[in-house]
């Protein structure tokens, strides 16, 4: 499971940062990639990348403010182009069907593939299955917004052969059987529970990926716990007023979200373009006087989430 930031910069395109987009890659887990927002210029961005346009099958929209949708009827049509014919959904707020599916019918355009549109409603969970869930809850910004939550399910304990051995028990097919939790009876008579030889669960991965907001308390539930934090840092620490008065945090108030919910890492992005060079590095410091663990991410920044090191 990776992170890979394609556009980092909040409002317009800059020349150091593009708008937002970030790409959850599950290439292991799922031989799938999810989007989170596509802003203007994102399928350029995916150029510059390993990423194929096919590979992603969902993408997750937070709220429809220009710089996080512009990219997303290019990148929809693009990908007919490119080999994309498996079938992609799109969640986001109320809207963002009609946006897609007017530039579509505008523009004439076409797909290779089925599209599906969930419009968002109360929070809670929107896709479940045996490896991940992903829920939604509202933020505090100017219009609609929401941040989302991922989380895999835990991975089933591993076979401790080393007992198995110290048993005389050679390996081969009965393994496999034992793996599957399966009692089995070896040709000297002996019975046994393969539950017995089978380590606990690993437990899987959280990541949260907020939307724009100014501080509510849903941004702590929502990352409450998770390995990865990804939040908006619109704003420098002394620009509190001025975050809240235009529905955005700032770095210290990501932070103070990121130290209460409990969070391993966070990853600051939506930096304005005021904030360039050194002036981005003092975000991150600002942040990390109050949660050390962070780092502001530039585009192409591509971060690995590990398994949680068992206790």
């Amino acid at each position: 499971m990776q992170l890979e930031f394609l556009g980092t910069g909040a409002g317009s395109p800059g020349k150091f940062r593009n708008v937002t987009s970030t790409a959850l890659r599950l290439l292991d887990e799922r031989n799938e990639v999810w989007l989170f927002d596509v802003g203007e210029g994102t399928q350029h961005q995916i150029l510059r990348t390993t990423l194929k346009p096919r590979k992603i099958t969902k993408i997750f929209i937070t709220h429809l403010h220009g710089d996080h949708i512009f990219g997303l009827p290019g990148f929809l049509s693009s990908r007919s182009f490119q080999g994309g014919d498996e079938p992609l959904t799109v969640y986001g707020p109320t809207g963002i069907r009609d946006f897609v599916m007017t530039a579509m019918r505008v523009s004439g355009t076409h797909l290779s593939y089925p599209l599906k549109f969930e419009e968002l409603g109360q929070d809670g969970v929107i896709f479940e299955d045996d490896t991940f869930k992903v829920s939604f809850e509202h933020l505090d910004h100017r219009i609609e917004c929401v941040g989302y939550r991922v989380e895999e399910a835990d991975h089933p304990g591993e076979l401790q052969a080393d007992k198995l051995k110290a048993l005389n028990i050679p390996s081969g097919p009965v393994y496999g059987q034992l793996k599957a939790g399966q009692t089995v009876t070896l040709p000297d008579g002996r019975t046994i529970n393969g539950q017995d030889f089978i380590a606990a669960p690993q437990a899987g991965r959280t990541v949260a990926i907020l939307g724009d907001t100014r501080r509510t308390p849903h941004a702590i539930s929502l990352a409450r716990n998770a390995d990865v934090l990804v939040h908006e840092s619109t704003f420098g620490k002394d620009e509190g007023k001025l975050a809240h008065n235009y529905y955005h945090s700032t770095s210290t108030q990501a932070a103070q979200v990121a130290k209460q919910a409990g969070v391993h890492q966070l990853l600051l992005t939506h930096i304005s373009a005021r904030y360039t060079g050194k002036l981005s590095k003092e975000l991150q410091k600002q942040a990390q006087t109050v949660f050390k663990n962070t780092k502001v991410v530039r585009d192409f920044d591509l971060i690995d989430i590990p398994l949680p090191q068992k206790a």
